[in-house]
C-alpha cells in the first residue's frame, strides 16, 4: 500500500478461534469478525503510574494494558463455528478454561509475503457472553473479548486461516 493513504477499516482483521478449548493442538478454527459488525474497536485501558520525588520532579509510566473488546451484534447462523461455540458457553454455562481461546489481529494492509502471509499478532483471550436473545431481526449473541495481554507477533494466512510465530 502506499505512503500517506489511508488504510480502510477492512484491512484490519480480527479472527477469533471458535474451536473448543482443549480440542488438537494445532488446530484453531479461526472466524473472521464482521459480517454484522458496523465497528469493532479493541480498547486498551492503561494502568498508569505517577510519582513526584522530593526534588519536585515528576515521573509518568505506563505499566500495562488491559485490552477488551465487543462484539455487538453478533448474529446467530446455524453452521458457523463461532455460533457452535457461543451457544455452548450460554447452554452449559461455561466458565474458566471452557472460555478460553485465542485471536489473531492481521496487518492485511501490509505486504503479504507469499509463504508467510500478512504480518500479524497473536493473543490468549477469554469469551465473556453478555446476554443472547434480540429482537425480531434475529437471534444474536453479543460477547467480550478479554485479551490476556501475551502477544505474539508473526504472520498469517487468510486462505488457509494458520498463524505461524515470528522466528526470534
Amino acid at each position: 500500500m502506499e505512503k500517506n493513504k489511508k488504510i480502510e477499516r477492512k484491512w484490519m482483521a480480527h479472527y477469533i478461534d471458535a474451536a473448543e478449548p482443549g480440542a488438537l493442538e494445532g488446530s484453531p478454527s479461526y472466524v473472521r469478525l464482521g459480517k454484522d459488525l458496523e465497528e469493532y474497536s479493541p480498547e486498551l485501558s492503561a494502568n498508569v503510574e505517577k510519582t513526584r520525588n522530593i526534588l519536585g520532579e515528576s515521573t509518568t509510566l505506563v505499566t500495562s494494558y488491559e485490552k477488551s473488546g465487543s462484539v455487538e451484534t453478533y448474529y446467530a447462523v446455524v453452521g458457523d463455528p463461532l455460533f457452535e461455540r457461543l451457544q455452548g458457553i450460554v447452554d452449559e454455562c461455561k466458565v474458566l478454561d471452557g472460555c478460553n481461546t485465542t485471536v489473531v489481529e492481521v496487518h492485511m494492509w501490509e505486504e503479504e509475503d507469499p509463504e508467510s502471509g500478512f504480518p500479524a499478532v497473536k493473543d490468549d483471550a477469554v469469551i465473556e457472553v453478555s446476554s443472547y436473545g434480540g429482537d425480531a431481526n434475529g437471534y444474536q449473541i453479543p460477547f467480550n473479548i478479554h485479551y490476556k495481554g501475551a502477544p505474539v507477533k508473526g504472520h498469517f494466512k487468510a486462505d488457509t486461516k494458520t498463524f505461524t510465530p515470528a522466528e526470534e
